[in-house]
């Protein structure tokens, strides 16, 4: 599958470079998808650059506090926390917050997604009184955003069970972990 996947996204980007010219946004697009293949194949050297070229198209093109720069940085500080650099991946997680944040404003869902990414990172350095406010805040924004039920409520509660086991709360863990399976029973 990606060895037919591949030749399609270099193609599309062929295409773009040539129709729109090396900087439009459509090319980090097409260089983002790119870079999605490879990083899920585990290439993370080929999708690094890819990464980089596309957020540098967007903060040129559409200037470095829009909502598709801080989609490309949480692309790129995703790619670091799977490789373990967390050092390197905290302070882009930290500016696509802040951006999605004066962006949209505090309670939007990509805020939310951008809370959970870095309670993400958190959790995977041990930094667990770090990682819980985000949680607590990811779930309230999704909950204000889509009500109760929603499926993507399911992955925030799953996220904040795995914390609260770690840290001994398996009551409130359980509880969350059961809310999140009633979740994706209702809406299989």
């Amino acid at each position: 599958m990606y060895s037919e996947a591949e030749p399609m996204y270099r193609r599309a980007l062929e295409i773009c470079e040539k129709s729109l010219g090396k900087d439009h946004p459509d090319v980090a697009n097409s260089l983002n998808n790119l870079a999605l293949l490879y990083y899920s194949q585990g290439k993370f050297d080929e999708a690094e650059p890819m990464y980089r070229r596309a957020l540098e198209i967007l903060e040129k093109s559409l200037g470095k506090d829009h909502p598709s720069v801080a989609n490309s940085l949480n692309n790129l500080a995703g790619l670091y926390k799977t490789q373990g650099k967390f050092d390197e991946a905290e302070p882009i997680y930290r500016r696509a917050l802040e951006i999605l944040e004066k962006s949209l404003g505090k309670d939007h869902p990509p805020v939310a997604n951008s809370l959970n990414n870095l309670a993400l990172l958190y959790y995977s350095q041990g930094k667990f009184d770090e990682a819980e406010p985000m949680y607590r805040r990811a779930l309230a924004i999704l909950e204000k955003s889509f009500g109760k039920n929603h499926p993507n409520i399911a992955i925030s509660l799953e996220n904040f069970a795995a914390l609260l086991r770690k840290t001994n709360r398996k009551a409130e863990a359980q509880e969350m972990e059961e809310r999140a399976r009633e979740i994706r029973d209702k809406t299989k």
